[in-house]
């Protein structure tokens, strides 16, 4: 029964996570992240009984029906979604946590060629993981992080944290709220929407030529501004060096 508990479970996960999923028997039948979760798990069951290469073998199997490599030796945890698949490579070492979403084209590989140590990421509970990213290296992703699409990352992620970029950088919880209230002052939206539906991008950069416009003609005025202090104070010193000037200037 624990099987079937743990398909239902991951049934579930794709009906929350998805909304294009209509049906259980859609989700069954067509979701090849379910197939490679289903395969992976017998595959991890021959593996921990030491028939290695019947192992790979299903995973082999796997691949080739679902486009997900999921080396027997990884560890998933319950209600994973691997949204869409094609592409994902999970390694031996890997630990992916209880609620976890992976898209397509995703490595979570290996920098290390020792053998006996654990060379794969550790992703924790509910870790996102965006399509094309790459995480690399014995790790930890913490509880509740977001790697970005294409991002790849090489070191830790802190809890609740976003990942960006190539090489990834941290984004913390409260550097990401700024950012987007940054944006939300400049006419950026984070989703591709607007209300009075003009372009989000076209705003967000006329948006800066304006910031860059209006600190450029402030410095403007401060260079004239202190040009008119250094002038009179040069014309004050000729006046106190030269008191004959002092003389013409009181005449």
């Amino acid at each position: 029964m624990l099987m079937f508990d743990r398909l239902r479970d991951d049934i579930l996960a794709v009906r929350s996570r998805d909304p294009a999923a209509r049906s259980v028997l859609e989700i069954i039948l067509c979701y090849p992240g379910i197939h490679a979760l289903i395969l992976h798990r017998m595959a991890k069951r021959l593996w921990q009984m030491q028939f290695c290469t019947m192992a790979r073998f299903v995973s082999h199997v796997a691949r080739v029906f679902t486009g997900i490599e999921i080396h027997p030796g990884a560890t998933i945890g319950q209600r994973v979604f691997i949204d869409h698949g094609m592409g994902v490579v999970i390694g031996e070492t890997a630990v992916v946590g209880d609620d976890c979403t992976i898209y397509q084209g995703v490595t979570l590989g290996g920098t290390s060629l020792a053998r006996g140590f654990k060379r794969h990421p550790t992703l924790g509970r509910g870790v996102i993981i965006g399509a094309g990213a790459q995480v690399l290296g014995n790790l930890t992703v913490g509880d509740g992080a977001k790697v970005g699409s294409n991002a790849v990352v090489v070191k830790e992620v802190p809890a609740g944290a976003t990942a960006v970029g190539n090489p990834a950088r941290v984004l913390l919880r409260e550097d990401q709220q700024r950012r987007e209230e940054t944006a939300a002052k400049l006419g950026f939206s984070a989703y591709g929407l607007s209300p009075d539906d003009n372009d989000p991008l076209s705003l967000a950069l006329h948006g800066l030529i304006d910031h860059a416009a209006a600190q450029e003609r402030r410095i403007n005025e401060l260079t004239e501004a202190l040009q008119r202090v250094g002038i009179e104070v040069a014309a004050e010193a000729q006046v106190v060096d030269d008191p004959r000037r002092l003389d013409r200037l009181v005449d």
